[in-house]
């Protein structure tokens, strides 16, 4: 049956073709992502809801909550559909008040895939994505090659299928690319914070993935008042707006958008439709400077 996803179109991820507007489990964690989600229930219903309306992406990790969202996954959705594909990232840990500290080792690395087909209760990753600590919202310079080693090995082992990166720069995916293949890369880019942009393009070139995190992440007032009045304009929300803009950018953009409630799942997932016309999306471009 038909949804309004299909209206996004579809891109290839690794082996697996997805549609093009997905979901992101990190807010089904407690606050700040740590602990357990307030509703126990509420979040199963939104993980069900976004399969019944036709996701087939489900990004998450097994560091949020720790151990919280994939849990939840499994809860909800064991046995997965035969079209679901689960991505998670790995190259962090959570202290026990709940700190992101890098976690890069060889051990911990193998330990974080480990851990994530335990909770999810997979024998294999689809995807891994390498989470690279820098600062939180920009990647760091410098060589990432021991680490996507490490990847590549438990690629070969089975344990992972597809390798992507997460937090990195254009010169580190070309590094990563010489050491195995990658699928997907998933960077800060939104409407205001357009610094990958070539990289965009370089990715779309190739066939790879590129996720957007932080779709409304770091606008300033100005930013989102000229959103906001654009989304009063279309009856639509800034959200909506936002990730619709995302679509149009470039066919290779697949959208993880969260929530831990089931009305703004909804509203997330409509983006899907929502049209912008060649003047409109002029002036969301315009945002960005």
């Amino acid at each position: 049956m038909m949804s309004s996803l299909d209206k996004a179109g579809t891109f290839r991820l690794g082996t697996r073709t997805v549609k093009r507007l997905g979901y992101g489990a990190m807010q089904l964690a407690g606050p700040g992502v740590f602990g357990p989600p307030k509703d126990h229930d509420a979040a199963l219903a939104v993980l069900r809801e976004a399969i019944a309306m036709g996701v087939d992406h489900i990004d998450t990790s097994d560091f949020y909550g720790p151990h919280v969202t994939n849990r939840l996954i499994c809860e909800a959705l064991a046995p997965y559909p035969d079209d679901l594909v689960l991505v998670t990232k790995i190259g962090a840990r959570r202290d026990d008040t709940g700190a992101w500290l890098p976690a890069f080792s060889p051990a911990e690395l193998r330990s974080a895939v480990e851990d994530n087909l335990r909770h999810l209760g997979l024998e294999a990753m689809e995807v891994v994505n390498l989470r690279i600590m820098g600062d939180v919202h920009a990647p760091s310079e410098g060589s990432i090659a021991p680490l996507v080693e490490v990847a590549a090995e438990l690629r070969r082992e089975g344990l992972v299928r597809h390798v992507g990166l997460s937090n990195v720069t254009a010169a580190q995916v070309a590094e990563a690319r010489t050491i195995c293949p990658i699928v997907c890369v998933q960077n800060q880019y939104n409407l205001a914070h357009r610094s990958d942009d070539a990289l965009v393009d370089e990715l779309a070139a190739l066939g790879i993935a590129y996720v957007p995190f932080f779709p409304l992440g770091g606008f300033s007032p100005l930013q989102s008042e000229t959103l906001n009045a654009v989304a009063a304009r279309l009856g639509a929300t800034p959200m909506q707006v936002a990730l619709a803009w995302l679509l149009r950018r470039s066919p290779n953009i697949l959208l993880i958008p969260g929530t831990s409630s089931v009305a703004h799942l909804r509203e997330n997932l409509a983006a899907a439709a929502l049209e912008l016309a060649p003047e409109v999306v002029a002036e969301l471009d315009g945002i960005g400077g």
